[in-house]
């Protein structure tokens, strides 16, 4: 082979080798761009307390595609502290917003410390809660949710109060046991309104009152409270058609007709009047 025709050889096997290097780049960047962005919001369902508070010191995930636990790094640091009676009313605590790898979100696990308080209406001090060690070391909430890329992905945590709270015979004891339902906002919507009350022709707000959501079928699916101002907002409903009930003594019980729920809406009922009997 002469020199020449050695040279173009060489040539054209040092370019395949360069284009081989390039395509095995951009593959490791385009791998490294598939992510998604993942948001937890806990939100509460109320219950007979006046507060109830909980230190989360650790939010952890699980993919499909990793058998280890990863942690989410917090939105506002850990210990996460809060009072979930007051996630009410639209309010909601945002834990994380961060972006992963796409794939299949198999699970999150919320860690919590043995430092959570009850306290109960008329009473001053904070009654510790007993917290089981399998709650400490991780209560696992499924999602199993397809991550596809570019997309955001809200998970909300609908922490149910009045069923997380055990009271332990009568040694006075009250026992955590998180009761925790998750809805993908991507896959729910919301109803909000307005409780009023009319007296001498002057609109009142009620606070603290219960709003029911039934299904058409008369099922109760969710409930939640007022706040200061009167507002309420319950999120996390599948679509589909819902009906609104609310009880008060000394009123007249109400009972909307059907609201129309669509994925990633929220339906405005508007302000609602109660009745004297």
């Amino acid at each position: 082979m002469s020199v020449k025709c050695l040279k173009s050889v060489l040539g054209t096997v040092l370019t395949i080798m360069a284009l081989l290097l390039v395509v095995n780049c951009d593959s490791g960047n385009s791998n490294k761009s598939e992510t998604a962005r993942v948001q937890l919001k806990l939100v509460d369902e109320p219950g007979d307390y006046e507060e109830v508070n909980i230190e989360i010191i650790d939010i952890q995930y699980q993919s499909e595609e990793e058998k280890s636990w990863e942690s989410f790094t917090p939105n506002v640091g850990y210990p996460i502290n809060v009072d979930i009676t007051e996630l009410i009313a639209g309010n909601s605590l945002l834990l994380t917003d961060e972006v992963v790898q796409v794939g299949v979100l198999k699970q999150v696990r919320l860690v919590l410390s043995d430092n959570n308080t009850l306290k109960i209406e008329g009473e001053d001090e904070l009654i510790p809660l007993d917290t089981p060690s399998a709650e400490q070391s991780g209560l696992k909430l499924n999602l199993y949710e397809e991550l596809e890329a570019g997309f955001v992905y809200t998970f909300v945590l609908d922490w149910s109060v009045q069923k997380s709270i055990v009271k332990a015979g009568n040694s006075g004891k009250y026992i955590l046991k998180p009761v925790i339902k998750v809805n993908a906002e991507v896959s729910s919507g919301s109803i909000d309104g307005k409780v009023v009350e009319n007296i001498e022709e002057a609109e009142t707000a009620i606070a603290n009152q219960v709003v029911e959501v039934y299904t058409t079928d008369d099922i109760l699916v969710k409930d939640t409270l007022t706040d200061d101002k009167g507002n309420f907002t319950v999120q996390g409903l599948e679509a589909g058609n819902y009906i609104l009930k609310i009880t008060r003594e000394g009123y007249v019980d109400y009972t909307s007709a059907e609201v129309s729920v669509a994925v990633g809406n929220t339906e405005s009922v508007g302000t609602i009047t109660l009745e004297l009997e």
